[in-house]
């Protein structure tokens, strides 16, 4: 298996100063609320079921709660490419940071309604919901990780 280059740059430095993230630094993913709100109409529709299935009900009000907290999420998470890695913002402080110097794979399921981001670290494996423009986001994987194909796993996999 091939390494991944090594960047001489440094990391991304977070200025308190800022309100979230700076998009000098590298691009920021635009939000996209289909999943929720996906996820939020497929709740509702499950209310058909109450003839057949006394707990229908609950089963709806489960799916629509996880697909209003998918929807909080995409409001509030933003994802941004810097230059040697990934950046994840919640408002303006930066929750996580994954250097692509350790990615190993990735991938996007379902390509014509893409649903789920996974990627994979040298340490730990990643499943996302998509709260981001699929095509923006895999225009930034290619340009940022194009030692890596999505459509193949990894020899070690």
């Amino acid at each position: 298996m091939a390494s991944a280059p090594f960047s001489t740059e440094p990391p991304v430095t977070v200025d308190p100063a800022r309100s979230g993230p700076d998009p000098a630094l590298g691009a920021v993913l635009a939000p996209r609320f289909w999943v929720a709100a996906g996820v939020v109409i497929l709740g509702i529709a499950l209310l058909t079921l109450k003839p057949l299935w006394g707990g229908a009900p609950w089963l709806t009000a489960t799916v629509v709660l996880f697909g209003l907290v998918l929807a909080l999420q995409t409001a509030l998470l933003r994802l941004q490419f810097a230059h040697a890695e990934l950046l994840v913002w919640r408002g303006s402080t930066c929750i996580r940071r994954f250097p692509y110097a350790e990615w190993i794979s990735w991938r996007l399921f379902w390509p014509p309604v893409p649903v789920i981001f996974y990627f994979r670290e040298q340490s730990s494996i990643h499943l996302l919901p998509m709260l981001f423009e699929a095509e923006a986001l895999a225009e930034q994987l290619r340009r940022h990780l194009p030692h890596l194909s999505p459509e193949s796993p990894p020899d070690n996999a």
